[in-house]
């Protein structure tokens, strides 16, 4: 709860390249408890309200290059690229209640965990 509000800020900064290293730090955070439990992740669902409107806004930005080569690409500059993992580490390891969440917030996500 305690780091839900500076995350927040920065999102709504909604300049590209401080939302990139705020998403880099969340997939860091939901995946640093990977285990059957998935504390971490699970514990950030009643917090999707404060985080994913922001995503929904900037999840359409992605470099259209044509057939040219992504270079950046190493470095994940690509935002909505960024955005789509974010979501699914959500999913992954938010819990059985993280889909519904993530499709309320951004309608256009489809989940990464369907067989």
């Amino acid at each position: 709860p305690q780091l839900i509000i500076p995350i927040k800020t920065a999102l709504n900064t909604r300049d590209r390249s401080v939302i990139a290293k705020v998403l880099k730090v969340l997939q860091a955070l939901v995946k640093c408890d990977d285990n059957e439990e998935n504390l971490v992740g699970k514990s950030l669902v009643p917090y999707y309200r404060q985080i994913l409107p922001v995503l929904n806004i900037f999840i359409r930005k992605n470099d259209n290059m044509g057939d040219a080569m992504d270079y950046g690409q190493r470095q994940q500059r690509n935002l909505g690229e960024l955005i789509m993992e974010t979501l699914e580490a959500f999913e992954r390891h938010g819990g059985p209640d993280a889909f519904v969440n993530v499709k309320y917030f951004v309608p256009i996500y489809e989940s990464a965990l369907t067989a």
